[in-house]
């Protein structure tokens, strides 16, 4: 979602070079986004203070000389390596008190920006910009896949491109809460498989024992070949270029999901713990699918009433419906 505010920044000043603090894990995404000049990897895992650190990395960013920094995150410490390293604008939402630190402080009001994205890209502009920054004014993150990862890929993984590919991404590093059940995305695999169809199942090596249970779901009689468990055996980067082969991709509220969504391919996202209301896909090819329920969404990691229904309740026939009709 980020990417969105880089586009901003860059149609308003297209000289501008746009360099990225941030988590190692993420530069395989930054890589892939013509407008970041570089990635600069932040050395500091969430949730550590470190403020020797946070200094340190300022005091070596001095001798570049940025005019702006625009901070995304809304903790106190994420403002610390901007201000040691004498960044003369400093931007941001004014988050935890963080009077002295940014000297372009910002006063968000939820209800008129009530998306991430909104709240990002609004951070482009001047504090002056009056006018409404409506949802459809965010530019569309567009990533660009690595065409030579891809044939190596194809090669080393020994994949099929010769039949549509369906990716699904069965796994949601926040929490099985908003996982959609195993059996439900093996449902639909079969049905894909059975219309000449093959399945990708991606993710990280934290999702594979739930690709396992959705391996073990599927009705792979005489199409043995045609599903692959790719879990665990990609890095980020290798996930972005094989996505970007899949004709369809069928995803929970996740990473992979924004990625998807980012590469512009035909999208079914399933949402049931979270809102689409605040981190939606941000893509015009992709189609929400969610279930009412009086208790969601509770943005819990697990479902506290203990019945998961907002993903149980949301039927395999929808999503097959989503993608075949």
């Amino acid at each position: 979602m980020a990417q969105s505010l880089f586009i901003a920044l860059k149609q308003q000043y297209p000289e501008a070079k746009i360099d990225v603090l941030a988590p190692a894990w993420s530069r395989a995404l930054l890589d892939r986004m013509p407008e970041v000049n570089q990635a600069i990897e932040m050395p500091l895992g969430h949730g550590n203070f470190g403020f020797k650190e946070r200094k340190s990395l300022g005091r070596q960013l001095r001798n570049t000389q940025y005019t702006q920094s625009i901070i995304l995150p809304n903790s106190w410490k994420s403002a610390l390596t901007p201000w040691f390293a004498n960044i003369p604008i400093r931007t941001g939402w004014k988050g935890e008190a963080r009077y002295f630190l940014l000297n372009d402080l910002r006063k968000l009001d939820k209800n008129t920006l009530p998306l991430m994205v909104q709240r990002f890209v609004a951070l482009a502009y001047n504090r002056n910009h009056k006018r409404p920054l409506k949802s459809n004014d965010c530019p569309t993150p567009k990533l660009i896949a690595n065409n030579h990862n891809k044939v190596k890929l194809i090669k080393q993984l020994k994949l099929n491109t010769n039949k549509k590919i369906l990716v699904i991404c069965p796994g949601a590093e926040f929490g099985p809460a908003k996982q959609w059940p195993a059996d439900y995305y093996g449902q639909v695999a079969s049905y894909a498989i059975t219309h000449n169809w093959q399945v990708w199942i991606m993710g990280s090596q934290a999702d594979k024992d739930i690709a396992e249970e959705v391996l073990g779901s599927i009705n792979t009689k005489n199409h043995i070949d045609d599903v692959k468990n790719l879990c665990g055996k990609t890095r980020l980067e290798d996930a972005i270029d094989l996505m970007d082969l899949g004709d369809h991709i069928v995803s929970n509220d996740s990473g992979l999901m924004h990625i998807a969504s980012a590469l512009n391919k035909p999208l079914t996202a399933l949402y049931g713990a979270t809102s689409p209301k605040f981190t939606p896909p941000l893509s015009k090819s992709a189609a929400i699918i969610a279930t009412d329920v009086d208790c969601g969404p509770c943005f819990k990691r697990h479902c506290p009433e203990g019945h998961h229904k907002c993903m149980n309740e949301l039927l395999p026939d929808k999503v097959i419906n989503s993608i075949f009709n």
